[in-house]
């Protein structure tokens, strides 16, 4: 009855014949939903059975907001330079040639100029996969030469925000990036140019305390975590259980820190609606 047993050797296949299921071909949800990855690419990054909006970098964003992803990129090749020569388990200098590397980017953000829907526009979208978004000095000066171009050509500028906060290797110099950018942003605001931050899962840290919340309108992605500390840290401090949702994109606009939640899909849209609006223009379809 060799049916219901297990023989020694069974079936086996020889290693050469084995064959791996190709890696990026399904995703999972948080909330354990499959999809095929050709199909989450084509609705904009987002699950479609629960609204789950993947991580995505500036790649991504150029390709949804700019007509045909055309394009120019400023500052394109500005890298991090070792003032503070911080050394921990590696040289910061390390860091920055491993996450270039890995990431085929020069820095945790970058900048486009060009047209969304038929409008001429800068862009400035930041890579969590570069240090975990982390904002230094390049940052901060691509942000400051972005919101310069701005006021130069008179065109709106829109900055995504992904980061976990200040860059520790560069230490009072990351930081000095709140001001340097905050001044930029309001010579935009004297010369009535529009300014939309975008705030996408996760913006933290000094990147929330400076260009995230400064927007003439602030909107976000649903599900977003955005905070300046971290939930562990805020209940530590004021030694009160936080309520339910809490720093989530929608509490936060709950309770008036945003202006609105739009799905990815509908970003372009609502951008555009709201610069025609703004601008006193004919609404584009």
């Amino acid at each position: 009855m060799a049916w219901f047993k297990r023989t020694k050797k069974g079936i086996q296949t020889a290693t050469e014949d084995k064959k791996d299921v190709p890696k990026g071909l399904w995703y999972k949800s948080p909330t354990g939903k499959i999809v095929d990855a050709e199909q989450l690419e084509k609705n904009f990054y987002v699950s479609p059975e629960d609204g789950y909006h993947v991580r995505i970098g500036s790649n991504e964003y150029f390709q949804i907001l700019f007509d045909d992803n055309k394009f120019k990129e400023l500052d394109k090749n500005l890298t991090s330079k070792d003032p503070l020569k911080f050394e921990d388990k590696k040289t910061y200098p390390d860091r920055i040639k491993e996450a270039e590397e890995k990431t085929n980017l020069k820095d945790a953000i970058r900048v486009g100029v060009g047209k969304s829907k038929g409008r001429d526009i800068v862009i400035a979208c930041m890579d969590f996969s570069f240090i975990g978004g982390s904002m230094g000095s390049v940052v901060g000066e691509k942000i400051a030469r972005a919101a310069e171009h701005s006021l130069k050509k008179n065109i709106p500028l829109m900055i995504i925000s992904k980061s976990g906060g200040a860059r520790m290797q560069e230490a009072v110099l990351s930081l000095m990036q709140l001001a340097k950018t905050s001044v930029k942003l309001a010579q935009l605001a004297e010369a009535n140019i529009p300014y939309i931050s975008l705030c996408t899962d996760p913006t933290t840290g000094g990147t929330t305390a400076s260009y995230a919340m400064l927007g003439d309108i602030n909107i976000s992605e649903p599900g977003a975590l955005i905070g300046f500390a971290g939930p562990r840290v805020v209940r530590d401090t004021t030694g009160k259980e936080l309520p339910e949702g809490f720093q989530t994109a929608e509490f936060l606009k709950e309770h008036g820190f945003l202006d609105f939640i739009t799905p990815r899909k509908e970003l372009k849209n609502k951008v555009n609606l709201y610069l025609d609006l703004i601008l006193n223009q004919e609404v584009r379809a």
